[in-house]
């Protein structure tokens, strides 16, 4: 099998303009797609409905390709919506093919698995149940892509969040939620999707996770792990991404983490590792073999980067989060040479506190 993946500028979040000339270019046949990554301009808080009106929209323009109702859809791709696209960063999606024949190469090669939670109920999103589920499937994945553990690079998530009608829902059963705050419960949903990943893949052991532990031990952490939570989902939509003997073609990833917002190094390392060391800016031959980059971005709790205070806390007016997505964003920008890139906010048990995961993915040489 070859991992396929293409990058496609958006100019709303509807915009499925790029996906429908590659299918019908013959670039990718619709029926090698098994995820879409997007990046839209929303703010990434629980009333972002860009997302759902991605997914939709992209849902809707497969659809009759597939020969399948637009319902139908997201059973067959994983469709995973990322909203924030503050500062420079471009929004644009990532398609994603697996496409049958090619020998293996002699190195290893980029390999896609994807899989899918069971439906959460409310009072389980944040806690226990929702940690175990996500581990399960993560391992799903792995085996069906044939990617060893230390052969994972990047783990997508996209969760669901608590709403008030959902709170209300579960209070009705006589259950209580992990919170009754809309917008904490997307922290704790991520957080919770993390550690599942986390979980999976040996960062941490079952006994120190407990209900009580996400959103609060920030010891606890995966280095690959990148969860996105929406309103559009009740269960966890899950794509995997790593390197495998198995799979054929000219792509890899390699991954690194952000010690905190302005770790340029560790991208200087992801770099390195995938034969693209740069003084300063890639060169143009160099950016192009760069197909995509993946990062999560946080502000530090504890208030302060390499001891100099921020206020991304402090301001009422722009969200944390929004700020870490622009900072940190720019801060890879500047060596990428490109401003398309898959920053996500919210990084709870995603790296170490006010830092994150960050991944690239490019051609070999030549």
């Amino acid at each position: 099998m070859q991992c396929l993946v293409h990058r496609i500028p958006m100019r709303h979040p509807a915009d499925t303009g790029g996906l429908l000339r590659l299918i019908d270019g013959g670039t990718v046949a619709a029926g090698e797609i098994v995820a879409i990554l997007g990046k839209t301009e929303g703010n990434g808080c629980v009333n972002d409905f860009t997302r759902a009106y991605a997914t939709a929209a992209f849902a809707g323009a497969v659809a009759p390709r597939l020969g399948i109702a637009a319902e139908a859809v997201p059973a067959r791709i994983a469709l995973v919506m990322s909203g924030g696209t503050e500062g420079a960063l471009s929004p644009h999606c990532l398609v994603f093919g697996v496409r049958d024949g090619g020998a293996p190469v002699a190195a290893k090669a980029l390999a896609i698995g994807t899989a899918a939670t069971r439906a959460f109920k409310p009072e389980e999103i944040g806690r226990l149940p929702q940690i175990e589920a996500t581990a399960a499937a993560v391992r799903d994945a792995l085996a069906a892509a044939s990617i060893e553990d230390a052969d994972v690079h990047w783990v997508q998530i996209k969760c669901p969040l608590l709403t008030s009608e959902r709170i209300g829902e579960a209070a009705a059963r006589g259950f209580d939620t992990a919170t009754e705050d809309t917008y904490a419960s997307m922290g704790l949903s991520r957080g919770a999707s993390a550690l599942g990943v986390a979980l999976a893949l040996g960062e941490v052991e079952r006994s120190a996770l407990s209900d009580r532990a996400v959103g609060r031990n920030l010891g606890l952490w995966s280095g690959r792990a990148s969860t996105s939570a929406g309103i559009e989902l009740m269960h966890n939509e899950i794509v995997v991404l790593g390197n495998s003997r198995d799979w054929a073609g000219d792509l890899v990833i390699a991954h690194d983490v952000m010690a905190d917002a302005i770790d340029l190094p560790a991208l200087k390392r992801v770099l390195q590792t995938l034969g693209l060391a740069t003084p300063g800016q890639l060169d143009a031959p160099a950016a192009a073999r760069v197909v995509a980059v993946l990062a999560k971005a946080e502000a530090a709790r504890s208030g302060v980067i390499r001891g100099q205070r921020h206020i991304m806390n402090d301001d009422s007016d722009i969200h944390a989060s929004r700020h870490a997505r622009a900072v940190v964003g720019g801060v890879l920008a500047g060596t990428i040479g490109r401003t398309d890139l898959f920053v996500s906010g919210g990084a709870e048990h995603q790296g170490p506190d006010g830092g994150g995961p960050l991944a690239v993915i490019a051609r070999r040489p030549g």
